[in-house]
């Protein structure tokens, strides 16, 4: 059976949280020890420089630290290919064809990119670059043919724009030269989890995660200050655990799902202090992030293999890509000087 290829990654603007845990980095560690699936794990460092690109050491730092997160939560250089973006010189050509397959007002009606400029501010100075990454993705996307790419609801849009750019592709150029990805989205009310602070997203920008990298300390002073319930003053008062980002946790990260049921009952009925349940839910997060955090601090004291593993990755993506690029030049007859 034919395996099929995926490509997923993260923009490296700083160390990634459980949120990134829970939203897809689980979820490609399952699916990388399948079998099923070629996987190819990309760290987009020029997708980062399109709204970083007067401080290149944050993403150069940041690269480092998200690959150990990589390999920390399990992701496996002998089962899956990880690289860098900027590594993989195909990829740009690959955008700046794309570019002239599509119109400048396309790329402005992406609802995503809409939604992400007005988080940013960019007002009437929007960096060309930003705009135009749905094509950069599109590049990252066909270059390794993947045919399946994990993403979040909000994603979708930047899928469908790839599907488009691949079907003006080969139309323009009479060939199926580039394959059409399929996106693999969380089920409905999965992948995402809320902020320390309440707020429905989980951000380095807000300041309200837990990292990976935290150590056992510095969750446990996190959880410790978490958002509960604000009309619940004292230990006997009756209390809410919708919205209550305790339980939210709790729900996510408990396997015992009985015991989070009895502690739900026993909190609305009233007589579970919030002191008691916070406790109870580090106890829960240092089970789960205790192992991560002790990988994490050994391939931290190799760094000379972790910069191997990004080495041999992007070389192997290399090859690929540019077999990809040499198809795309074939079909469009620009392979000038190896036609004559």
């Amino acid at each position: 059976m034919t395996k099929k290829i995926i490509l997923t990654g993260d923009r490296p603007t700083g160390k990634l949280h459980i949120g990134h845990y829970v939203g897809s980095l689980k979820n490609r560690v399952a699916m990388q020890n399948s079998g099923d699936y070629d996987t190819f794990v990309m760290i987009a460092d020029m997708q980062a420089l399109t709204d970083n690109a007067r401080d290149p050491e944050k993403i150069r730092k940041s690269l480092t630290e998200v690959t150990l997160d990589y390999l920390a939560v399990g992701l496996d250089p002998e089962k899956s290919t990880i690289f860098v973006q900027s590594q993989i010189p195909a990829l740009n050509e690959l955008t700046m064809i794309y570019l002239n397959l599509v119109t400048l007002a396309r790329l402005e009606r992406n609802p995503t990119v809409k939604s992400e400029i007005a988080q940013k501010g960019f007002g009437q100075s929007i960096p060309a670059g930003f705009l135009t990454y749905p094509v950069s993705q599109t590049a990252d996307i066909t270059a390794f043919k993947a045919t399946t790419v994990p993403v979040g609801d909000d994603q979708e849009p930047m899928l469908e724009q790839a599907r488009e750019l691949v079907r003006s592709f080969n139309n323009a150029y009479n060939g199926d030269i580039l394959v059409e990805p399929e996106g693999v989205f969380p089920p409905k009310g999965q992948g995402r989890i809320p902020g320390l602070d309440g707020n429905a997203k989980m951000s380095k920008s807000l300041g309200n995660a837990i990292y990976l990298s935290d150590d056992a300390e510095t969750v446990t002073k996190k959880v410790m200050s978490m958002y509960t319930d604000p009309e619940h003053i004292k230990v006997s008062d009756p209390g809410h655990v919708e919205g209550n980002t305790v339980f939210t946790y709790l729900d996510i990260f408990d396997p015992d799902k009985d015991k989070v049921a009895e502690l739900k009952a026993q909190y609305q009925a009233g007589g579970l202090g919030d002191v008691k349940i916070k406790r109870y839910l580090n106890e829960v997060l240092e089970a789960e992030l205790a192992p991560i955090r002790e990988r994490r601090a050994h391939f931290a004291e190799n760094l000379d293999y972790v910069y191997d593993v990004l080495e041999a990755g992007s070389k192997h993506a290399n090859e690929i890509a540019n077999q990809t690029l040499q198809e795309v030049r074939d079909a469009m007859g620009i392979n000038y000087f190896t036609q004559r």
